[in-house]
Parts: structure tokens; sequence; C-alpha cells
């Protein structure tokens, strides 16, 4: 499975960009499904046929956060603007790509002392990227305004751990594709739902789930890790105890009766896991629970640290619990 992370962490896939992603999933998944289609907004579904009558969606975005050029310079630098939740700081002297391209993004300052001033007050407004282009045509040719931009960060495996940009959320895609691969039968009919612009407004998953209308739709995600120095003191979930069963976010409360069983399921089969109190963001379960007259939604999440950076780091064996909890699910969830 370790292989697959790497293949989907490092693929381009910024929000509304997803499809060099979905293509990926495809060829993995091709042996394992029983159709797949692409909605009007771009989601890919999957599906593999159940008996009981009952359907199950289990939903993981495939965008990342990124940048997109507004402008360019008479020299040839670009300016750039957000594409999701994006922390200027994580992205001054890292690489950014923007398809075959990469860029350095910086900080302006004529000075030394400037630039410091403009660090300790940084915004997009005193950014750029440099792609080595020398004048504005040159770079306007490489790079059009309106290009997509994301870190140009590359997977690593650190004992215990995996650390890649875009863990949030191609290691919920890694579940889900690992899930289909591993359930040869299931009474329930499983859906896979790879979902678009998850970082801009929860786009994709507005309509991911209304024509193929499941029981229940379960959001598999990243949280924040509550266990590197002052990380925040409200927050229980750490790396390395299992999956989180998400009781709450500022989006969405989980159906309760889905985090029951979720518990249940755990306890009897001896996985570990954590609950889940977020006190901030929210996850696609906030748009699925609101789909047609409403379906049971909740989340299990992969803690992770260092998230919307280019080094989103989660933990092995909570990503290979987190398969197993949901196969559990899907076998006996509905």
């Amino acid at each position: 499975m370790t292989e697959l992370v790497k293949k989907l962490t490092e693929a381009y896939g910024p929000s509304g960009r997803e499809s060099e992603v979905h293509q990926l999933i495809l060829e993995e998944l091709s042996d394992h499904i029983d159709g797949y289609k692409f909605d009007a907004v771009g989601n890919l579904l999957v599906w593999k046929y159940g008996s009981s009558g009952k359907k199950i969606l289990f939903d993981a975005h495939s965008d990342e956060i990124g940048l997109v050029v507004t402008n360019v310079t008479e020299k040839g630098f670009l300016r750039v603007d957000a594409v999701g939740g994006v922390l200027p700081h994580t992205f001054v002297g890292h690489r950014v790509r923007f398809g075959d391209v990469v860029g350095v993004a910086y900080v302006e300052g004529e000075t030394e002392e400037e630039r410091k001033k403009n660090w300790n007050n940084l915004s997009l407004d005193n950014m750029f990227v440099d792609i080595g282009a020398r004048s504005y045509e040159e770079a306007k040719n490489k790079v059009p305004i309106g290009s997509f931009g994301v870190y140009d960060s590359h997977f690593y495996e650190m004992g215990d751990y995996l650390v890649s940009k875009a863990m949030d959320d191609r290691i919920g895609c890694a579940v889900i594709v690992e899930l289909f691969k591993r359930l040869n039968s299931c009474p329930n009919t499983i859906i896979g739902s790879f979902s678009v612009q998850e970082e801009v407004g929860l786009v994709g998953a507005s309509v991911a789930a209304y024509t193929l209308s499941p029981d229940v739709c379960i959001a598999i995600d990243v949280t924040d890790s509550a266990d590197y120095p002052k990380a925040f003191k409200r927050h229980s979930m750490v790396l390395g105890k299992g999956p989180a069963i998400k009781v709450k976010d500022k989006a969405s409360i989980s159906n309760r009766m889905v985090v029951e069983k979720l518990v249940e399921l755990a306890e009897a089969g001896g996985i570990p896991y954590q609950m889940e109190v977020l006190t901030f963001g929210g996850t696609n379960a906030a748009a699925l629970q609101r789909t047609r007259a409403g379906i049971a939604s909740a989340t299990v999440s992969i803690p992770t640290r260092y998230v919307h950076s280019p080094s989103e780091m989660v933990c092995k064996s909570d990503v290979e619990n987190t398969v197993q909890l949901l196969i559990e699910y899907a076998m006996k969830g509905v």
C-alpha cells in the first residue's frame, strides 16, 4: 500500500484539476470494480454491487491546496492567489509545480531588513514565484494567467511514518482504493466517491451522492494531530493510536448511529480507534448529509501532522487500521 500512497500523493491535482489523480485511481481499480462514471462536476464514482439492497458510499476528496497565477510582472515573475486554505509561509523558499514547469516562491524585499519585515507580515501580496523566465512574454508562454500550482514535494517513508504533500486527502483516496481491492465479495453495494474541489468549499461532495442515493455516507479525511510540541491542547487525536471516529467538527455532527456502529465494529474486531472532536474545520460529510432528503453521514479521520504543508505526516498503522475498520463497516454496517 505504501507504493500506492506514494503514487497518489505525488500526483498533480489542485482543486478543479484532479484528472491525473482520477486516472491513477482507475488504473489501480481496473480489476476490482463493477463500474464507474464521472458526474457533471468531475467527481469519479466507482462501485461494486452487493445483494442486500443497501448502499454505502465512502468518500475522499482528490484535490489538494495550491496557488493560481493572477498576474505576470514585466520581468517574468508570477503573482499568485490561494486555491484552498493556503498558509503563505509554507510556500516561501519552496518549489511550486505548474504542470511541467517548476518555480520558487519567495518574499519581496530590496534589503534584508525589508524582507524580514515582509516575512513577519507575510501575505500573498508580497510573495512572488520565480520560474526562471526573463520577461513577461517568456513567463506568460510557460505559465499563463490562470495556471494552477502545487507544492513540488516528494514522498518519503520515515520508519513508521509516511510524509508527502497532499496526504490531505490522497491518503483517504488510497484507503478507499485498498478497500475495493480487498473486498472480494460484500453483501452491500459499495460506492467509492473521489470527489473534487473540497478545498474550495465541498463542491464535489455537494452532488456526489445525489444520483446514486446511498443509505449511508462515510467521509474519509485527515484531521489534526496533537502530539507535537505546543500542539492544540483541546485536541486528543494523535498518530499511532488508530483511525479517529469523528463526533463533530465546525461543519457537521456525525450521525450518532453510524458513530456507534463504527465503535462497535472496532471493538469487536480489536481495531484500535480514537474519538475525535475537532474544534475547527470540516469534511465532505457536511455536504453528504444534506443530499436529497438527507443521508446518515459520518467521518473517519486519519490523524496527520503539518496539514496544508509540503510535508504532511501520517502513521502507517493508522492507515492500515482505517482500511480494516471500513472493511468491517462495508460488510456489516447497514
